[in-house]
């Protein structure tokens, strides 16, 4: 057994007693958290560690990421902050050239506003690489534009059908033009992808977010999407002992429209829930989608955007509420990807139909995303307790102009609500989505406190009055993030008998003044389990250290 005393520093806690002084941690998990006398008195023959008076905080809970996506992506052409065709074309040339040995170029991150008209086309990506296939992923995860190349790679014709609940865009002659959203994206276009990625592929993905993670405070994610090649790499990245960062997972359902098939893989996931327990990786429950994105119009609104369309929802109340109250029943928790008023609608009236078919039981259900909410609605979540998963740095008002043009009335004074969240008395939980957006915590808790954009200080805020104070923002990113997946006995906070995941950081930002130094700060130690994955700059004596990223065997 080995004991490990921390002291002189300043620990959040995001517990009911916020603060403390000292923390005695015994082998994975922590003994005690409190003041330093009765640390020092409960420390037996321990390893000290003098924190110089630094802030701790527990290890960030991403309430809502895509672990391998976010592996992949950052090894992409990055179109982050492109705002023309032409700078797009420009940073995929410039990659091409600094790969050539590439069988195709992958980009991601790019906004419709970037876009004339907010549709690319195939012939855009022709225009800067004609020969080889280009995919680039938009920055929100629910479509992919691609060149001809890569429409041939895949065999995808004028003729192709339409999946549903996802559209491979075509123009007035019927052909397709190489913007595929939605359900045509996930059921088409991964998969592919998926196919001509190695195993080796998927564990270098792996290896890259878990350095990711370490450098940036992540010490558990929760990841929604999960498939099968997610669970056969990180079941093998499990068994080679390189996990540094804990998986909670929520298995992918496709609506396939037939409901034996769907509740077959309701089925699918309670039996992994049963099997994969374990600290470092566990299936919780499901994930459905059931409208897409407002900057893509395929978000579901009650009342029309602002060029009079709206879209269908990829699942149905009809669809939806059986294989809530199948999930329900099997006691999985079920994440319902909710962005427009409308979904938010049918997300909460399925958890309704659950519980009067179910009957009382404990339940952590939750809608992600929540972008556009009516205030009635928000009551109504609470009641049932269901988590409203929100990701800060999606009201970054550096990315909103498009988001705003398409509804471009009075809603977009009420995209966002956190406060309302917690007003309700709901459990409001925190995640960044990526690689959607960037994986880093400390740049999304200054939008959550703020409003204002971690890209571009020039762009102002985004309804400032919805933020939120920075402690309480912490709070929702670790101890609520890991309320909702029923892990709160384990993780979340820094309390007596919880594993010992936490960081520590080069400024206290807790006690900081201008609230801009989340930018800036770094963090200098990731503890998880008790072991330090990564040091930079702090030594046992509050001294400099040596960077050290290398993963350590379970």
């Amino acid at each position: 057994m080995t004991t490990q005393l921390y002291t002189n520093a300043r620990i959040f806690t995001s517990g009911a007693r916020r603060w403390a002084e000292a923390m005695v941690v015994q082998d994975e998990r922590i003994l005690y958290v409190g003041d330093s006398v009765t640390a020092e008195r409960l420390a037996a023959d321990p390893e000290r560690i003098d924190l110089g008076g630094r802030l701790v905080l527990p290890g960030f809970v991403d309430g809502h990421a895509h672990v391998i996506g976010t592996g992949e992506a950052l090894g992409q052409v990055s179109l982050w902050g492109a705002e023309s065709v032409e700078e797009i074309q420009q940073r995929i040339r410039k990659w091409d050239a600094d790969h050539p040995g590439s069988a195709r170029i992958m980009a991601t991150g790019w906004a419709h506003g970037a876009i004339p008209g907010g549709v690319p086309d195939a012939g855009m990506l022709d225009a800067a690489l004609p020969g080889k296939p280009v995919y680039a992923l938009a920055y929100d995860f629910h479509s992919v534009w691609v060149n001809s190349a890569a429409l041939a790679e895949m065999g995808i014709t004028d003729s192709t059908e339409n999946p549903l609940g996802g559209t491979i865009k075509r123009n007035s002659e019927g052909h397709a033009t190489g913007y595929i959203d939605e359900n045509a994206f996930y059921n088409i276009v991964l998969p592919f992808l998926d196919a001509q990625a190695s195993g080796d592929d998927h564990l270098a993905s792996i290896a890259a977010v878990q350095q990711a993670y370490r450098q940036s405070g992540v010490t558990t994610a929760c990841d929604m999407g999960f498939n099968e090649t997610d669970l056969q790499t990180f079941t093998q990245a499990q068994k080679d002992g390189t996990l540094t960062s804990r998986l909670i997972a929520y298995w992918r359902l496709n609506n396939t429209g037939v409901l034996e098939q769907n509740i077959a893989q309701v089925q699918r996931a309670a039996e992994l829930a049963a099997e994969h327990r374990s600290a470092f990786l566990r299936v919780v429950g499901i994930k459905v989608v059931i409208d897409g994105t407002i900057d893509g119009c395929t978000a579901v609104l009650g009342a029309p955007y602002a060029d009079g369309s709206n879209a269908e929802p990829v699942w149905s109340l009809a669809e939806l509420a059986p294989v809530v109250a199948a999930a329900d029943a099997a006691g999985l928790k079920v994440a319902m990807h909710a962005i427009g008023d409308e979904a938010v609608r049918i997300a909460i009236s399925a958890v309704e139909h659950a519980v009067a078919v179910n009957g009382p039981r404990e339940r952590r259900h939750r809608i992600e995303h929540l972008e556009l909410v009516d205030r009635a609605d928000v009551d109504r979540l609470a009641a049932l307790g269901i988590t409203a998963s929100m990701q800060p740095v999606h009201a970054d008002p550096a990315i909103g102009s498009n988001w705003r043009a398409k509804l471009d009335d009075g809603r977009v004074d009420r995209g966002f609500p956190w406060p309302w969240i917690t007003e309700a008395g709901g459990c409001l939980a925190f995640g960044t989505d990526s690689p959607t957006s960037p994986h880093t915590p400390l740049p999304n808790m200054y939008v959550a406190a703020t409003r204002a954009s971690a890209l571009d200080a020039a762009a102002g805020t985004n309804v400032p009055e919805f933020a939120l104070p920075l402690a309480e923002s912490i709070e929702h990113a670790t101890r609520d993030s890991a309320w909702t997946c029923g892990a709160e006995h384990e993780l979340g906070r820094l309390a007596a008998g919880l594993y010992a995941d936490f960081i520590v950081l080069d400024t206290d930002v807790l006690a900081a003044e201008d609230p801009s130094v989340l930018l800036d700060t770094k963090v200098l130690r990731t503890v998880v389990g008790g072991r330090c994955v990564y040091e930079a700059g702090l030594g046992q004596d509050g001294g400099a250290a040596v960077a050290n990223t290398a993963p350590t065997a379970d």
